[in-house]
């Protein structure tokens, strides 16, 4: 989706005859900003933490208080200072990856910068690019100056079955930006404030005028020292380096509803990442899987499970315990009972996330055929068939096996 960009874009084209660029055309216009790689010294696939150490090492090496004999100082500073606000921040690093040091001037959304997609207009914005270094139609792009709500933090939680049915409080542990103790958010060292930004001269804004072969181009765009804010941070924080924000690992409580199924989220309110400028904190959402059992299965909110039950018990029918998610319950079989046949127990499955009742279990029983008989029960068999009608003779018995083919007959109708 392409966002509108707001601004105007001012045209002057004169009625005349094509010239040849001059060198005068590109007077005044600014060589191309050092790689914020370069600035920190580190590689395109550098960690975080190896970003941290990079900038903490530099800004010892270049602050101002510790060159005041160095008037480069300063500026290596700042440079320093800009290219660690970008590269520490997931969402700012990733843009610049994409789009370079045009990508900072984009506008401000939640949790960073956000992106503008042109996708699909291909040479066409290469050609704005070549005249209008970059800025777009127009090129003026809105910044939040104001208070920005906190990024949402995502964890993923796996529970037990029985953990989602009778449901759970579990403490998770989140690592997260929180604001600075020691400035309070302002990312300036205590007893300092953020000063007017010298290049916009605190508006957050600065405007150009290009000459191009189509005439004369004005230009609004965002500040690219201070990103649209007004304010610089000349003397930053040394606790959060001018961020206004710390990493800190905290433990929060989540409580898990009876019912849970796989892919349900649950949203803990306020527990995500601190907000900018005074803005609200985001929240934390736990995405919730629910580990496999090793006996039931379950299809909504109803349980399945196999049990397993002689010969015997399923001729004569039998009452039997068969496990349940509570606990254990009765079951009772009825004589003649085949194999493959369900039985229900109402309201013994999984309660509904919604407080809705409770599903059912269901109980799938397999007969068993005995392997292994003694003589006198093989002769019962024999008798058993010639009463039910089968009249086998011994040597058929033999070689067919008897109770090979009841095993059959039963794998037949299960």
């Amino acid at each position: 989706m392409v966002k509108k960009l707001t601004g105007q874009l001012m045209l002057s084209v004169p009625i005349r005859k094509a010239r040849k660029t001059r060198a005068s055309d590109f007077r005044g216009v600014k060589m191309p900003k050092k790689d914020y790689y370069e600035i920190l010294n580190v590689d395109r696939n550098a960690s975080q933490d190896e970003i941290k150490k990079a900038f903490r090492r530099l800004a010892r090496k270049y602050h101002p208080d510790a060159n005041r004999d160095d008037p480069s100082a300063e500026e290596k500073f700042k440079d320093i200072n800009e290219a660690y606000e970008v590269l520490s921040d997931p969402d700012r690093r990733s843009r610049y990856d994409r789009f370079g040091h045009s990508a900072q001037g984009m506008g401000q959304g939640p949790g960073g910068p956000e992106a503008w997609d042109f996708g699909g207009f291909g040479q066409f914005d290469s050609i704005f690019d070549m005249f209008f270094g970059g800025e777009g139609f127009g090129g003026t792009r809105s910044a939040r100056t104001g208070p920005e709500r906190g990024r949402d933090i995502r964890y993923d939680m796996d529970i037990t079955l029985e953990e989602a049915a009778s449901g759970l409080e579990r403490e998770i542990t989140v690592r997260r930006l929180e604001t600075c103790d020691t400035c309070n958010g302002t990312g300036a060292k205590p007893g300092t404030e953020p000063v007017t930004c010298p290049v916009c001269g605190g508006t957050g804004r600065v405007s150009q005028t290009r000459s191009t072969i189509f005439g004369t181009t004005s230009v609004t765009s965002i500040c690219s020292r201070c990103h649209g804010r007004g304010t610089v941070i000349t003397d930053p924080c040394g606790s959060c380096q001018g961020s206004g924000r710390i990493p800190k690992t905290r433990k929060i409580k989540v409580e898990i509803p009876k019912g849970v199924d796989s892919g349900i989220r649950m949203r803990v309110e306020g527990q995500g990442e601190s907000g900018v400028r005074g803005g609200p904190p985001g929240d934390v959402y736990v995405y919730i899987t629910v580990k496999p059992h090793p006996i039931f299965k379950r299809r909504g909110n109803d349980l399945i499970c196999e049990k397993l039950i002689s010969i015997y018990q399923a001729t004569l029918g039998d009452e039997i315990e068969v496990p349940s998610i509570d606990g254990k319950s009765s079951l009772r079989i009825p004589e003649g009972t085949q194999t493959g046949t369900s039985f229900r127990l109402k309201g013994k499955g999984m309660p509904d996330v919604r407080g809705w009742g409770r599903g059912d279990q269901y109980v799938k029983v397999k007969v068993v055929t005995p392997t292994k008989l003694n003589e006198e029960e093989k002769e019962l068999f024999k008798k058993l068939g010639k009463m039910q009608g089968e009249s086998m003779s011994d040597e058929k018995l033999e070689s067919k096996g008897f109770f090979g083919k009841i095993k059959d007959a039963w794998e037949k109708r299960a």
